[in-house]
């Protein structure tokens, strides 16, 4: 391949256009490079933002043929094999407000951190001589969610936002939340929970795609359950999602398996089913997904299933 053919998604403030760039192709370069390369040698005029090159600013994130990617450390060979075409649509991160081309704004992301507390809140612990040491143990629980560089792309991959933008918090906002309610030297872990809970906590959909394109390799689905857990903990169990997870919890502990029957009127309560789940359920009921007559039994080995909840609780308490 000689040649390589870039459209990119044009915005000018006013209006919306692609145009079609062609470059030289050179094996082992960067989508950063394709980049500077167009405004270097063709169209000056072209936006996007980068500063350090070295996947730490993290300002550089754009979207390739509908997938998020950190330019500066993302290889065009490896978009090329991985979309198996010689021409790539670059475009500025989904769910966030565009400035001009590719450059995006985020001041509104930010606003919404702000939200969480994003700092420490200094506790009791420390003393003027010691300050507010921690171990390396402790560390370690917060060190990869300090690997964060907020270049954007799990926001710009999450389902949720597209239909909850206005009110469900970014996933980088819970990997912050996450970060400073889990430090041992933070003396308020709950005023970043709070806010958290309050903004969507258990909207989010699992769907993985933030854990699945983090250049970084942060769970922020393990972060997230982790403050759900905090959350019950605090006490915030009269809620859809706590109630949707201690029916989980419970089924699964008495029989092994799931009441599909019940499990929307433990988790909704028995007026709201009826007024919102029974067309639904009838549609279930026809296509004989469930049977609204049978009592879940208890599955075979379901005492080892029983140990295994008794080992996490003695876990727990350890």
């Amino acid at each position: 391949m000689e040649k390589l053919k870039i459209k990119i998604k044009r915005f000018n403030g006013k209006k919306t256009w692609y145009q079609t760039y062609v470059i030289p192709y050179e094996k082992g370069r960067t989508i950063l490079w394709s980049l500077t390369t167009i405004r270097e040698t063709l169209d000056s005029s072209l936006v996007y933002t980068s500063a350090c090159q070295h996947g730490i600013c993290g300002s550089c994130a754009i979207k390739v043929n509908g997938k998020s990617f950190l330019a500066c450390q993302t290889p065009l060979d490896r978009v090329i094999d991985i979309f198996k075409t010689e021409l790539l649509t670059y475009e500025p991160l989904t769910n966030f407000p565009v400035i001009r081309d590719l450059a995006v704004a985020w001041e509104t992301k930010m606003e919404k951190m702000k939200k969480i507390r994003p700092w420490l809140i200094p506790s009791e612990k420390g003393t003027k001589e010691r300050g507010f040491l921690q171990s390396q143990e402790n560390f370690h629980k917060i060190a990869s969610s300090t690997d964060c560089i907020l270049c954007g792309i799990c926001a710009s991959e999450c389902n949720q936002l597209r239909v909850n933008g206005g009110t469900f918090l970014d996933p980088f906002v819970w990997n912050r939340a996450y970060r400073y309610t889990v430090d041992t030297r933070d003396g308020s872990p709950e005023k970043h929970v709070e806010p958290a809970y309050k903004n969507g906590l258990w909207k989010c959909l699992h769907c993985m795609e933030c854990v699945s394109n983090c250049p970084k390799k942060i769970d922020l689905t393990e972060e997230i359950s982790a403050l759900r857990k905090i959350s019950m903990k605090m006490g915030e169990t009269n809620n859809q999602g706590a109630r949707h997870a201690f029916a989980f919890f419970n089924d699964v502990r008495k029989t092994g398996r799931l009441n599909e029957v019940m499990l929307p009127i433990k988790t909704d309560g028995m007026l709201h089913t009826a007024a919102t789940k029974v067309p639904f359920a009838l549609r279930m009921i026809k296509t004989g997904k469930i049977n609204p007559l049978e009592i879940p039994r208890k599955v075979e080995g379901i005492e080892e299933v029983k140990n295994i909840y008794e080992y996490a609780e003695e876990e727990k308490k350890q």
